[in-house]
């Protein structure tokens, strides 16, 4: 097997990917179709920011709770939970779309269960990986085909959507997505591994709580690199929700153009994962990690610049490939340095800062844009962007000890000899 798809020659791991990838194609149809159907009914660039902000903002005050949740519970029974109760969700956004009935509000509501559900199951799903390679030597591997499998589906799920809005409604994306749980939970259901790892989490819920936010704060190589995670999510939040009005306002296209748009970031995306799992170690990634936040910046605020459809679509493709590349690093460095026994709420922060900030950026620059406009807010944002990859890039100096210093205690790198 090649070295770049060495997880997969665990057997649970290869059922979890094949599972996952047809459930995150219908997800990702389904996050452009409620984006459309919002645009659709109220051609409002604020409450594309509301709808996005509303499947996000649970994840920024749940997954705190889900990561002691993941460390105390069986992770595998918990995780077939969430994928029947989304499978729920998204069959009544199909019923209420397939029959006329919606409207933007109830439609915002239906976000926020999905929230919910994405708040639990994300790190909870984060933290089971280890118990799907059962080597940590596999784990930053299986990690970076998570993240390849994800934006595969980033790129054809948005394309899909954009033919099938075209050709028929929403509601057939919607109903899809619900079909496409079914996936997730044969392949829950038929996955056999150990008992969770013992976590070390028996007292109360807030001193457990607790406990994860002081290693995670306290420790110099989780601290830089949530930090980091939660300032770019912040600032690269409008690049899905404000995307309706680059497409039809800027390039004067429709929803295949919605489509391809996204896609592009996804085809990024998806060579940024490529080149993550053919990497051998972790080794090294910080400086990669600097340069691609960097990057992504400013393709990000060129693509606000242009109104040139072949230039939109390489400047997503770059941000699409900073974004993805540095984001994963982080997830793989994180999970490699992080101990065991607070792996769930490690995890669970970083999610929160990945996903969690995002629906403040959304609803905060979905806001600024009805004033200064989208494509200015975009520019302003790549620049934030570029200059957070840029202080990483001159900062890293305790943060690049402390990780080294873990590395050699777990083998990454070889210890110094006497």
């Amino acid at each position: 097997m090649h070295p770049a798809l060495r997880a997969l020659r665990h057997k649970n791991f290869r059922i979890f990917f094949c599972g996952q990838l047809v459930s995150v194609l219908g997800t990702w149809m389904q996050g452009i179709a409620v984006s459309w159907l919002v645009y659709r009914l109220t051609g409002s660039a604020f409450m594309l920011g509301v709808a996005a902000a509303a499947q996000q903002l649970p994840v920024l005050f749940l997954a705190p709770v889900a990561g002691v949740v993941a460390d105390r519970v069986n992770r595998q029974r918990l995780l077939l939970a969430t994928q029947a109760a989304a499978s729920l969700q998204a069959s009544v956004l199909a019923m209420l779309a397939l029959t006329g009935h919606a409207t933007v509000w109830p439609v915002v509501g239906l976000a926020v269960v999905y929230g919910v559900i994405h708040a639990f199951e994300t790190p909870t799903r984060q933290a089971f990986l280890l118990q799907l390679v059962r080597d940590q030597a596999d784990l930053p591997n299986a990690i970076a085909l998570q993240s390849m499998m994800f934006n595969a589906a980033r790129f054809l799920g948005p394309s899909i959507a954009g033919l099938i809005l075209a050709a028929s409604s929403e509601g057939w994306c919607f109903l899809l997505n619900a079909i496409s749980y079914f996936a997730t939970v044969i392949a829950y259901g038929v996955i056999r591994v150990g008992p969770t790892p013992a976590s070390g989490v028996h007292g109360n819920w807030a001193s457990d709580l607790a406990a994860g936010v002081r290693y995670a704060v306290g420790f110099v190589a989780t601290r830089y690199l949530l930090g980091l995670v939660a300032v770019v999510s912040f600032f690269s939040a409008p690049w899905q929700s404000l995307m309706p009005k680059f497409a039809v306002e800027t390039l004067g296209g429709d929803s295949r153009t919605l489509g391809f748009l996204i896609g592009s970031v996804g085809v990024g995306a998806l060579t940024a994962t490529v080149v993550l799992a053919r990497r051998p170690s972790v080794r090294g990634l910080g400086a990669w990690i600097a340069a691609t936040v960097t990057a992504a910046g400013i393709a990000f605020s060129l693509f606000g610049l242009s109104n040139t459809y072949a230039l939109s679509l390489a400047m997503l493709a770059v941000f699409g490939f900073g974004l993805v590349f540095s984001m994963a690093a982080c997830n793989t460095i994180l999970q490699t340095v992080v101990d065991e026994d607070k792996r769930g709420r490690v995890m669970s922060f970083h999610v929160m800062a990945f996903l969690g900030v995002a629906p403040l950026g959304n609803f905060i620059w979905g806001t600024i844009s009805e004033h200064i406009g989208y494509a200015w807010t975009v520019v302003g944002c790549g620049i934030a962007i570029a200059c957070a990859g840029l202080w990483f890039s001159f900062a890293r100096g305790p943060w690049t000890k402390a990780v080294r210093d873990v590395y050699e205690k777990r083998g990454v790198v070889p210890a110094p000899q006497d």
